[in-house]
Order: structure tokens, then sequence, then C-alpha cells
């Protein structure tokens, strides 16, 4: 076996699991990657993107060089094809200077509300922290957001609403503690395969119950007790009625609900409606199923609760993580180790992005922007005079889009988002798009949302910098640089350093030495000062394994799991509910429910795993649907469909599986080829402002091979 000059320990890019990984180094190349059998998150196991999915970093398509169109485009005549000749090479300098001058120009016209940044959850804590700190401290906005809004801010929001927190209350692999799960909107064998493995060996080694609610037949469903396939928005009623039934047989946990909770009586006369009865009729779940699968969780000495975005992302996605809440604090499956309320993050450093302050309503450690005493902590760290920050909560990520107008939103920085992948309904996105006076592109590749761009700023990839992300389970670690940055890369805390120093030069403020970092470490340090829960994070203790958050001070071991004796609210407080449905129903003309997600192979919006060999793997996008619906359709597995919504059309291939039941179809969401958000509504959470990507009304007919061939009006991503 090749011997490596030296193995680089890191952490994976891709999920919110953060498995460890050993990046074994042979002539400046990555030939092999493994991971340690004694990481506490892996145990040695790695899924196919985290064993072989770091190929992209090779990729000829790399943007390499800044680049700067030649002619500047209008509001209103913005295009998205790409077109090589159309850009020209600069330096660093030019780059930096151009985006400093643009930003300046809209910032002195128009102030601060015209100007807006996209965090991003693939970036470290560090770069998440710097550009949100970027716009806070130099142009006083709050306008700042990251892809948390598109699919776990139902999720923050209730668990915020209920008990005050925002993330996991305990550690994945503690299921093997439980003696009954509950998995609902999440296919976690193909979104968190090493959870998955957790999960499994806690049925098959422990004896635990898994309860699965999901409107699709999930691998997961081979080792549950009891499946509940709901129709795609229907989870409040099944929540609920699961509660009906723990309150009549008594099988609630008084004790704990006295001691740490509040408003259950008014919570209890709000369940009256929700009989078993009438959620079977609701939701298609047979009622005696769902009294077992109450009486199942209930009785559990350890119940755990894991979801993913087939709960958050609906327009009622915050009522629907709240029923999940409710369903916790009857039982009291909470506070313990294998109990709690579970959100499975989907990216590498969803929860660090936003721990670190990539949102509009909180800066970092989730001070709300509008709550006195919060701004004033934060002012002498960044050298802003008193009442210097703004303290209006700012626009979401849904929100500065459709802001882009005059009078509006002019100019949006986007570091390593891609909305004209992730946003809903993309005709009405790329309009948007098409409206900003200025936009920045950063990112490692060119991609569809990069093609609108005035100036591109090529990002080293994360094997090219060192920094930390925070997983699912709040737990911080390292990411280490293995390789030099290709071309001309830079790190992106390394670029806003370099942006941030010329707009304070601009601004005519005197110099901070705010900006001006050597290593990310220094970056967290001025962090955790000021969040309490990072205070004891240090790299040096990373060094020796990673730390769960909140960790106090350095002598502080990590907290596994959340709320042992309290919740951040005091108590935890119970939400009646109603249940409102989907925005979109099926009719005589789209008789069929869309649902949209991920596959194993592939990741959000495709930048990396497209330019890597996994796309091989799963090459192009399949519509999932059930047999009796291809029967009725006329469609066989190979075939081509035309799958339309009210707002799109997409074409693509037909797979007839098991997976899908009658009347629900499935789009994976990482194809620019046949774009799933074409076709998705923008319908949003009141509460969360959360799209419903879940649920939408579409038809099928059959298409032809060169209809496939055509292309639509999501382009192709721009080739350096």
């Amino acid at each position: 076996m090749l011997k490596p000059d030296r193995v680089v320990p890191t952490t994976c890019p891709y999920c919110g699991v953060g498995c460890t990984l050993e990046l074994h180094l042979k002539d400046d190349f990555i030939y092999r990657v493994t991971s340690p059998f004694d990481s506490v998150v892996n145990h040695g196991n790695l899924c196919v993107k985290g064993r072989f999915g770091y190929d992209f970093l090779y990729n000829t398509d790399r943007l390499s060089q800044p680049l700067i169109r030649k002619t500047p485009q209008l509001p209103g005549s913005r295009t998205q094809a790409f077109d090589r000749s159309e850009w020209r090479e600069v330096s660093w300098d030019e780059a930096l200077d151009y985006v400093a001058d643009r930003l300046m120009e809209i910032y002195r016209r128009d102030g601060p509300d015209a100007l807006a940044a996209y965090c991003c959850a693939k970036a470290t804590n560090e770069e998440n922290y710097l550009l949100q700190k970027m716009f806070r401290a130099l142009f006083r906005t709050n306008n700042i957001d990251h892809c948390t809004r598109l699919c776990h801010a139902g999720s923050v929001a209730a668990l915020s609403k209920a008990l005050g927190t925002t993330a996991m209350s305990n550690t994945a692999a503690e299921v093997a503690q439980s003696d009954c799960f509950i998995v609902t909107g999440s296919n976690t064998t193909e979104n968190h395969p090493i959870i998955a493995l957790h999960m499994k060996t806690a049925i098959q080694k422990h004896g635990a119950k898994l309860i699965v609610i999901d409107p699709r037949r999930l691998e997961m469903c081979d080792y549950a007790t009891l499946w509940l396939p709901l129709r795609p928005g229907t989870n409040v009623p099944v929540f609920s009625a699961m509660a009906h039934v723990i309150v009549n047989e008594k099988l609630y946990n008084q004790g704990f609900i006295d001691a740490r909770t509040e408003g259950f009586s008014d919570y209890l006369a709000s369940l009256a409606p929700f009989t078993p009865e009438y959620a079977e009729a609701v939701s298609g779940v047979d009622r005696q199923l769902i009294v077992e699968a109450a009486r199942l969780y209930a009785r559990a000495e350890r119940g755990a609760i894991f979801w993913g975005m087939g709960i958050s992302q609906l327009a009622h996605g915050t009522a629907s993580a709240l029923g999940l809440v409710n369903l916790v604090l009857l039982t009291g499956h909470i506070g313990r180790a294998g109990t709690g309320l579970n959100p499975l993050r989907g990216q590498n450093n969803v929860q660090g992005a936003s721990d670190s302050g990539a949102m509009p309503y909180h800066f970092p450690g989730y001070m709300l922007v509008d709550e006195p005493g919060n701004a004033e902590q934060w002012e002498p760290v960044w050298n802003v005079e008193p009442g210097g920050l703004n303290r209006r909560r700012g626009l979401t990520t849904t929100e500065i889009l459709s802001h882009a107008h005059p009078g509006g939103v002019r100019a949006l920085y986007i570091m390593g988002e891609n909305p004209m992948m992730s946003e809903p309904n993309l005709n009405v996105t790329r309009r948007h798009m098409q409206q900003l006076e200025f936009l920045v592109a950063q990112d490692v590749f060119i991609n569809e949302s990069g093609a609108f761009a005035d100036v591109l700023l090529p990002a080293a990839a994360w094997a090219e910098k060192d920094g930390t992300f925070t997983n699912t389970d709040r737990r911080v670690q390292r990411v280490r640089r293995a390789l030099a940055p290709r071309g001309n890369a830079r790190p992106d805390w390394h670029i806003l350093c370099d942006v941030a120093t010329r707009l304070e030069a601009r601004l005519g403020r005197p110099a901070t030495s705010r900006w001006d970092y050597t290593h990310p470490e220094e970056i967290w340090r001025e962090m955790a000062q000021v969040v309490a829960g990072n205070r004891g994070v240090t790299y040096a203790r990373l060094e020796r394994g990673g730390l769960q958050t909140p960790v106090p001070d350095e002598q502080h071991p990590g907290t596994p799991f959340l709320f042992a004796e309290r919740f951040p609210t005091g108590r935890g407080r119970f939400f009646a509910l109603e249940y409102v449905p989907s925005v979109e129903l099926p009719d005589e003309e789209y008789p069929f429910i869309l649902t949209t997600g991920r596959v194993l192979e592939h990741w959000h919006g495709g930048t990396l795993t497209r330019n890597s060999e996994l796309d091989v793997l799963y090459p192009e996008a399949l519509l999932e649907l059930n047999e009796i619906d291809a029967e009725r359709c006329g469609l066989q597995t190979g075939d081509v469909a035309r799958v339309s919504s009210r707002r799109g059309t997409v074409v693509l291939r037909v797979r007839v599986s098991p997976k899908a039941r009658p009347g629900v179809v499935f789009i994976p969401m990482h194809f620019n080829e046949a774009a799933a958000n074409l076709l998705t509504i923008d319908a949003l959470d009141p509460v969360a402002k959360i799209p419903e990507f879940k649920a939408c009304a579409v038809s099928l007919q059959r298409a032809s091979a060169a209809e496939l061939a055509a292309p639509n009006a999501v382009t192709a991503r721009g080739r350096y």
C-alpha cells in the first residue's frame, strides 16, 4: 500500500453529522480518505460522499482567479447565461477595490437597507462570523441570512418559542440508550447515513423500537415497529392525535408537567378535535397506527424524536415542530441521555453558521438584535460607537431577493450559497436576481447564481483552509488545511478581511486592527469572548477532539445533552395548535403532491458533488412515483415525464419505486437540468419565513427524449 507523506485529520464538508476524516497525501495529492475507529462521531464509518467525494478539489472547472465582467449589467437586463468571453481576469487588488467601491457607492446613495449578505453553511464558523460582522459593523444592516432559512427555520422557531433553545437537545449516538425513538420527515439513511447506522444498531443490538412517520417508504421502515404513511403537510393532525391518545389514556408524565412546564390546561382543551379518527381522515394514516405509536412512545422509559426537513419545510413548519415539542413535554422525554428533541441539520456547518450570527434577527450566540443590552455587548468588540449597531431585525433569505427592486435591496454579497438552485419558485427568483444592481459571488465554482454576478471571487475549498465546523450534535470540530488553495483562490476569511479593510478606509473611520487576523483561531477567540457557550472552546482543546456546546469555561467537558434541570425559558411551554392544510392541494388539473429532498450520492444544490465523480453514481434527476400512479399515467421506469406545477415545468426520467405512496411523487433537489425548485411554491411559514418545499400540486405527462435534452430556465454552471 502507498505510504503517505502525511495524514491530515479534519472534518467532513458534507452533511451535518460531522464525521472525522483522515486525508492521506502523497506529493500534495489526496489519494485516500479514512476515518479513525475511535472517532466519537462516526467510529471509522464513512458514507460514499465522505470517503470518495473529495475529488472536486482537482476539477479543472474550479474558479481560481478573480473575474470581473467587461460590461456591467443593468438592473432588469441582468442575464444568467455564462459566456467566458464577457469576463476578464484581474488581480486580487483590482477585484477587491472594485467590490469595495461598488458597495460603498450603493451604501452612500441608498443607505444600509440597500445591502444584504448571504452567509454560508458550508463555510467555517469563523468565516460566517466575519461576514455578518462586516455587514453589521461597517454597513449597519441586519440583512444577513443563510440556508437555515430554507431548511430548519421552522424547527428553530418552534424550539425557541417553547424551550428557548435552537439546537439538538441530545447527541445522535445516544439513540443506543433509547427504548423507543421516532424518525419523522427524515430520509436518514441517505441524508445522515452515519446517524442511520447508530439507529440500526440501537434496534438490532439494543432492542429499541422505531416509529417512522413519513410519506415515503424509506429504508428505515424496514427496521421500524410502526410506519405511519401520512400525506405531506398533515404532520400537525397526526402529532396532535398522538397527544390526544396519550392524554385520554393518561399516559402523560404528570410530575414532569407540574415541575417543568406551563400552559398545560389550555393545551388540553385544544386537543379535543384531534381524535385519531379525525387524523385518519385528514392524513390517511390508519387510526389504530396512531394509537399504537402514541402508546409505544409514551410508555418508553427513554423516548427520543429525530426529524428532518419534512417537518420544517412547510408553510406550517413551525406548528409541525411544535407538535413534536408538545409530545416531549407530555411524556417528559427530555433532559436525559437517550431522549430529547433532535432536528437533524442538513449541511456541515448550518448549526455553526447560525451560532455565529448568520441570521437577520440574531447577533452571534442567538442574542436578539432588538433586545436591550445585546448590541451593547458587541459594539466595543467591533469598535462601533455606542448606539451605532442597528437594533432593527433584518430581512430573511427569502425576503432579501423579494426586496430586490429600486428602493429596496440593490447589492447582494453571496458567500458559497446558490439561491438559483435552493430558493422556491425559481422563475420568480430569477426575476429577482435580474433586478439587483450589484452582485458579488464568492465560491469554489461558478454555479447557477454566480453566473449572474458582476464579480467572482475564487474561494479556497474546505481542505485548503483552517477553521471550525459545528455539527448537528452541537460539536465544534477542527478543519485543517491539507493543501494550498488552487490557483489564486483564497480562504473566505482572508477575502473578507481584505474587503472589510478597504471598506473601513473608504468609510473614513479610524483603523481598528480588527480585520488584521493572521489565523482563524484569533477570529474564534473574538467571538467566544461574548458568546458564553463558546468561552471554553479553544483550538488547543480541539486538538484533543470536538467539544459540544455549551462549554462555559476551559474546565468544562462539554454538554452531551441539554436541560437536565431546567430550560433556558425556565419552563417548557405547551402550544395549542390548529391544522392548516398545505397552501396548494391536488385538484383535477394538478392531481399529484410533489415532495422534494436529497439522495445519498449528492448534496444540496450540487455545486460540489456534481463536480465530483459522485455524479457518475447518480448522474441525472429521476422522478420517483408509485406503480399505481405509473400505470395510471402510462409510465414505466426509464420513460421520460413532464412534471408541471402552476409555476414551471421540468422534464426527467421516471423511476417506479415502492418508496412512493399513491398520489405523492418525489424529485431530488440537486439537478439544474431538472431543477425541482422550478416547481415548488414560494408560500412561507408566517413565523419562520421558511418556504413550503415539501408539498405542492403537480401534473404528470409522458414526454419525449428530445424534451429531456432541451434546456430549462436554470442554466448550466459556468466553466472557468
